[in-house]
């Protein structure tokens, strides 16, 4: 016979079953035996647990979820809900900085380098003219351990020959570029969406392609207004919390 879990009163206490339920779970959370990003046992090993039935394992769940605790996705399971680092969209926005102003270790892993012909999005964005080539760099980022984003950089080739070897040993996009005499770059537009992401944006970010991810699209160019790079990041939005600056 499943014995109750100690944590839970007599049932006939004046509070209910949920709640002892929540509270328990909380207290996992709080003294971080789950930690962010941890998933919590199925509905049916907490019914076992508990000894009780799974509705009201669901209902104590969804509790913490509607405290900011925990997050539910659907046909994966809940999670204790991360706190996300803000990373602040400016003219001069720059990924590594930000996460040192956090006081957080963060550092990129190069996924792939490639020249290869732009899309028509990405020539535009560049203002290549027919026939010039791109550098795709692929890469994600990762902040205390976590994977947080999967960044697609593109280049012109013709004024950057050999960047994706350059980056490989950097690896830091800042760095690159200044390794080709681009010492600064502002950040000449920025747009946000949310959209689900594809299968190889979800094995990276190590999540569902069911959840959403904050798709971001960047134009940098240099001092004199000569694009350097395009961007197509996607953030794990429960990890990185995007902040507009005014002086965009």
């Amino acid at each position: 016979m499943t014995m109750p879990d100690p944590a839970l009163t007599p049932r006939d206490s004046a509070l209910p079953l949920w709640q002892q339920i929540e509270q328990a779970l909380l207290r996992q959370i709080r003294e971080r035996q789950l930690v962010e990003g941890d998933a919590l046992p199925s509905a049916q090993v907490l019914a076992k647990r508990f000894a009780v039935n799974r509705h009201t394992v669901r209902r104590a769940i969804e509790a913490l979820e509607e405290r900011g605790y925990v997050r539910t996705e659907t046909g994966r399971g809940s999670f204790v809900q991360e706190h996300p680092y803000h990373y602040p969209i400016s003219r001069r926005t720059r990924f590594g900085r930000a996460m040192h102003d956090l006081n957080v270790e963060s550092h990129y892993t190069l996924l792939d380098a490639r020249v290869q012909v732009p899309s028509r999005q990405v020539a535009r964005a560049l203002g290549l003219i027919a026939g010039e080539r791109v550098h795709r760099v692929v890469y994600s980022s990762q902040v205390e351990g976590r994977t947080v984003d999967h960044s697609e950089a593109y280049f012109p080739a013709t004024r950057f020959p050999g960047l994706g070897e350059v980056f490989a040993r950097t690896p830091s996009v800042t760095r690159t570029l200044a390794a080709f005499g681009v010492t600064d770059y502002l950040r000449r537009h920025t747009t946000v969406m949310a959209r689900l992401p594809d299968a190889e944006v979800a094995r990276v970010l190590g999540q569902s392609t069911r959840r959403p991810v904050l798709c971001v699209h960047s134009l940098n160019v240099d001092p004199q207004g000569q694009p350097v790079q395009f961007g197509i990041t996607s953030f794990a939005g429960d990890w990185v919390q995007l902040m507009v600056s005014s002086d965009l």
